[in-house]
């Protein structure tokens, strides 16, 4: 087996991680991706997003191979917020930025961990399958750069995103779908001390909601929560209007059209018995995916694993990312940790060994 060059896929994570990047000013990564997959060989499209997500673009570039087979590799390019002028630090062969913004390797060390793997098979000159890249933007926050990512570039039937935490040989296949429900409830203002009996609270309609609410942890398979609750004016005035947002999520596609259903009646039996206004949005943000255990290409992401010596294993998970999409578009698609921790906190960190222990799986599942 070829060996990695460590400190050459260190520099570029440290390169990439210095591009600010945070959702929706992509486009100075993406420029600068987009050219270094050039100077790779790989064919390179910019593909076009609507404006408000995101000043940049996604990626699609692809790499023919002389073995039969092709896999996507994916990973996103925006990074959660504090991320400007990020200092990555190398301490005792951990990457952690300076503490006062997040490191990025969320979901930096994925790209990085790949170009590194391409940079040592075409060295070494080993065959390789047919490499397509997805390098999306905004997937923070909404998945925005997945949901609309032109499929009509890719050629192969399954995919492979680096985008999770947890030990290296975590297998991603299964991850729920999520609702995001905003409902706005409007009472009727009074004043609060000489005549709060001719004012409907608004307050007192959510509280009454969210009291009678099954939240939290509804099963194994199903979360709800309510996130945000904005309103009032002065403790003088009756609560005129109250602005609630929640979301459900779950593996399975009619629990969660229960639980919002559920939700979403309950909000409304509160408006009437107070007889106060309701109005409610409720979106899809993705759609769940689950993907059998003896699925062909779990096996043969797991089959790479064992190879370099790594033990993996399958699960689920409470959070999406752009497998999600990816999925629900018809592509196959696993999440695959890069080894990323304490991730959309200042105290992010990554094990340079995890590095490069992912890009040697990358390195063995495209020369396979």
């Amino acid at each position: 087996m070829s060996k990695i060059n460590q400190q050459r896929l260190v520099d570029h994570f440290f390169s990439l991680v210095k591009i600010d990047s945070e959702s929706c000013d992509e486009k100075q990564i993406a420029e600068s991706l987009a050219e270094q997959l050039g100077e790779l060989g790989f064919t390179v499209h910019k593909l076009p997003v609507p404006k408000e997500i995101s000043n940049g673009f996604n990626i699609y570039a692809r790499l023919d191979g002389d073995l039969d087979d092709s896999v996507v590799f994916s990973c996103h390019m925006d990074t959660v917020t504090p991320g400007i002028g990020i200092e990555p630090v190398l301490e005792d062969g951990v990457i952690r930025s300076k503490g006062n913004t997040i490191l990025g390797g969320d979901d930096k060390s994925g790209i990085a961990a790949i170009m590194e793997a391409i940079r040592s098979v075409k060295e070494d000159g080993k065959s390789h399958k047919t490499i397509e890249l997805a390098f999306t933007v905004h997937e923070e926050g909404g998945l925005f750069g997945s949901f609309h990512y032109d499929m009509s570039y890719i050629q192969s039937n399954k995919a492979i995103v680096l985008d999770t935490g947890g030990p290296i040989g975590t297998i991603v296949n299964a991850a729920p779908g999520q609702q995001k429900i905003i409902a706005k409830i409007t009472g009727r203002p009074a004043h609060a001390g000489l005549a709060p009996e001719e004012g409907i609270s608004a307050g007192q309609v959510a509280a009454d909601a969210i009291s009678k609410m099954n939240l939290l942890r509804i099963d194994e398979e199903t979360t709800a929560n309510i996130g945000i609750i904005e309103g009032g004016q002065a403790t003088n005035i009756v609560m005129p209007e109250i602005r609630v947002v929640a979301e459900a999520r779950s593996l399975n596609a009619q629990k969660l059209d229960n639980q919002v259903a559920h939700m979403i009646e309950t909000f409304e039996n509160s408006a009437n018995a107070f007889g106060a206004q309701v109005e409610i949005k409720s979106t899809r943000a993705y759609d769940a995916f689950v993907i059998s255990d003896t699925h062909p290409h779990i096996l043969e992401v797991k089959q790479s694993f064992e190879a370099i010596g790594v033990a993996p294993f399958t699960k689920g998970t409470g959070g999406g990312s752009d497998a999600n999409n990816f999925n629900a578009k018809g592509l196959v698609t696993v999440n695959l940790s890069t080894g990323m921790a304490k991730v959309h906190t200042t105290e992010e960190y990554i094990s340079v060994q995890d590095m490069v222990d992912i890009t040697r799986f990358v390195e063995h599942y495209i020369t396979q």
